[in-house]
C-alpha cells in the first residue's frame, strides 16, 4: 500500500503562474517544504508522491490516453499486431506509460530519461515493466549509446507529458525521432498553445513543422483533457499518433533552438 502525503496548493497569484513554474508545498513533520511541479528529481525521490499528486489530485489522464490511441491506431493499419511493436519511451520518468503499454502485451520496451532519479523510481516501483532503462542525455550521445539503442531496432516511439517546457529539447526528440525505423509508429502529446503560431519558442515551431513535413504523417490528431490545474481548471493538449516517413537532417530544425 503506498503511502499517502500531505500536499498543500498555494492560495493566491495561482493565474499567473506558467504551467512550468506552477508549484505545491509538500506538508512534512519538519515543515512545509515548496516544490515546481517539473523538479521530478525531487518529486520521484518520494515513492507514490508523484502518482498522488498527478494522478489522483490532479486527474492527470494522458499515459491511458496515449496508449488507447496508439492501440487503435495500430489494430487499423495492415500490421495490427501491438504486441510486436519495439518501442522506445523517451522521458520515461517514473514507468506509468510503460506500464500502460506492458499491460497491452508490448513485447519490447525501453525506457530512456535523463534523471537517474527516474531510473531509481522505476527499479523501484515498476521493476519489471522495461527490457531496459537508460539515463541518457539525447542531446550528448556517444557513438556507443547510440550503437546500444539503436541495436533494439525501434519500430516505436511514444513520448508523454515530457515534451516542451525545456524537459526534452528539439534536438534530443529529432534524435530519438530517427533512431526509428522507417514506417515506425511515433505517440506523443503536447499542450494546445504549442500548435499556435503565437507560441514562439523552439518547440512550439519544430513541432508545426513536423506535422506538415514529409517526414512524418499524423493519423490521429485529439484535443483533450490532459490534467487539471491547481485551481481546477482543465489543461488541454493535443495527442498525436503518426507514422515516420524518413529521418529529419540532423540541421533542419537548428535556428529554431
Amino acid at each position: 500500500m503506498r503511502p499517502r502525503y500531505r500536499i498543500q496548493f498555494p492560495q493566491a497569484d495561482v493565474e499567473r503562474l506558467a504551467q512550468d513554474e506552477t508549484y505545491f508545498y509538500l506538508l512534512e513533520p519538519e515543515g512545509k517544504r515548496k516544490i515546481l511541479f517539473h523538479d521530478y528529481d525531487e518529486i520521484y525521490k518520494i515513492p507514490g508522491l508523484y502518482e498522488q499528486l498527478f494522478y489522483e489530485r490532479l486527474k492527470c489522464q494522458s499515459p491511458g490516453k496515449i496508449t488507447s490511441l496508439l492501440r487503435s491506431s495500430v489494430a487499423q493499419s495492415t500490421n495490427p499486431n501491438l504486441s510486436e511493436l519495439r518501442v522506445l519511451d523517451l522521458g520515461a520518468g517514473n514507468g506509468m506509460v510503460g506500464e500502460c503499454l506492458k499491460k497491452e502485451g508490448v513485447s519490447r520496451l525501453v525506457g530512456v530519461d535523463i534523471i537517474p532519479e527516474a531510473y531509481d523510481a522505476t527499479m523501484r516501483d515498476r521493476p519489471f515493466v522495461y527490457d531496459a532503462y537508460y539515463v541518457y542525455d539525447f542531446c550528448n550521445l556517444t557513438e556507443k549509446q547510440r550503437d546500444e539503442l539503436s541495436s533494439w531496432s525501434f519500430d516505436c516511439l511514444i513520448s508523454v507529458a515530457a515534451l516542451g517546457f525545456g524537459d526534452i529539447p528539439t534536438k534530443a526528440f529529432v534524435e530519438a525521432f530517427n533512431m526509428l525505423k522507417n514506417n515506425g509508429w511515433i505517440g506523443f502529446n503536447i499542450k494546445e498553445t504549442f500548435l499556435d503560431k503565437s507560441d514562439e519558442t523552439g518547440f512550439s515551431k519544430t513541432i508545426r513543422e513536423l506535422i506538415f513535413s514529409e517526414y512524418l504523417d499524423i493519423f490521429i490528431l485529439e484535443r483533450y483533457r490532459h490534467r487539471l490545474s491547481i485551481d481546477g481548471e482543465p489543461l488541454y493538449y493535443f495527442a498525436m499518433v503518426g507514422w515516420k516517413n524518413g529521418d529529419i537532417p540532423p540541421d533542419l530544425f537548428t535556428t529554431f533552438d
